[in-house]
């Protein structure tokens, strides 16, 4: 029997590569479409690149033409909360307005299974915790409504085009490949783990903590966080899921459980045997004190259990991947 052709559409980025890498281990074809603005070839362990952009349209054709794709799994979406409120139009186009010409070459070549990246940040401000999918989607920036519109995109597409797909909503995705091959890598980087791990390692002084006069145990936000193996074994559940014949679905992905600022810096400094300082700062406009999923949906239909929710667990993960990241880079020089 044939492998199964999997595109992965951003597949030189952070989750991307990770998906890569667990859709080759699964026995999976895999071609990877990406055009390197925030991806890296080095983070690709295998398959076939194409190097370009998901809005390309002819060689969106070509590539749907040249091989029988099984699904498409979309990773290549813009994904910084500011730079979305400063330059929503960036965000709209690359986002919303590309994503609508990947899905019309999808059916236009009779592709009908698709994997979408979606966010907890299609939730706003939570009416209560844990968040559930049934929570109303009122996102507070550009970013968020990004996600909002594709999703509704694809609910249209799948009731006029039989379009299915499963859009995977992500609490906060951090760690990296427990073999420490691939990890983070962002440029400017904005994610709390790898910022910590940048100050343990003398690429930065300190930390600063936006908010320390939240409503939660010690002050400062809490959230959910995931380990980036967890989301793909998620994803391949997914695929499963639609090879199969099953209906579209939207589910979130997170631990069930929060950390605060705080309590992620001091087990950091456990993890890493490293002080860290810290400065205290404001509060940044539309952080929620607290985002936690409840992802019991995804655990009772696909049968999802992490294995990697303890945070412990996940920064060790995160600090074997930028220590190795740093001697690769000192090496270099």
């Amino acid at each position: 029997m044939d492998k199964h052709t999997i595109m992965v559409v951003g597949g030189a980025g952070y989750v991307g590569s990770h998906m890569v890498k667990d859709m080759l281990q699964a026995n999976y074809n895999v071609i990877t479409l990406d055009n390197l603005s925030t991806g890296h070839r080095d983070l690709l362990l295998g398959g076939k690149l194409i190097e370009g952009d998901l809005g390309d349209t002819t060689l969106l054709n070509r590539i749907f033409s040249d091989h029988r794709i099984d699904v498409v799994m979309h990773f290549a979406a813009y994904s910084i909360v500011g730079e979305s409120v400063k330059n929503p139009v960036e965000y709209y186009r690359n986002n919303v307005a590309k994503t609508i010409e990947l899905l019309d070459a999808m059916v236009q070549h009779n592709v009908k299974r698709f994997i979408f990246s979606s966010s907890a940040a299609v939730y706003g401000e939570p009416i209560e915790v844990p968040i559930k999918e049934e929570h109303p989607s009122r996102p507070t920036n550009p970013y968020g409504a990004t996600k909002v519109a594709i999703e509704q995109m694809l609910s249209d597409f799948d009731s006029a085009y039989g379009l299915k797909y499963v859009s995977l909503r992500y609490f906060n995705a951090a760690g990296a490949d427990a073999s420490g091959k691939i990890g983070e890598r962002h440029n400017p980087e904005t994610h709390l783990i790898p910022l910590i791990l940048k100050v343990t390692m003398g690429e930065r002084n300190s930390i600063k903590i936006f908010g320390t006069d939240y409503p939660t145990r010690d002050g400062t936000c809490i959230r959910d966080y995931i380990h980036v193996s967890d989301l793909t074994q998620a994803h391949l559940l997914a695929v499963e899921k639609l090879m199969a014949g099953g209906e579209s679905a939207i589910y979130n992905l997170g631990n069930n459980r929060g950390y605060s600022v705080r309590e992620m810096i001091d087990i950091a400094a456990k993890v890493t045997g490293k002080q860290i300082p810290i400065i205290e700062d404001g509060r940044r406009s539309g952080d929620p004190a607290v985002l936690i999923a409840n992802s019991d949906k995804i655990r009772k239909e696909l049968g999802w259990q992490p294995r990697f929710e303890d945070l412990e667990t996940i920064l060790r993960t995160a600090w074997l991947w930028h220590q190795n990241e740093a001697n690769h880079t000192k090496n270099l020089l």
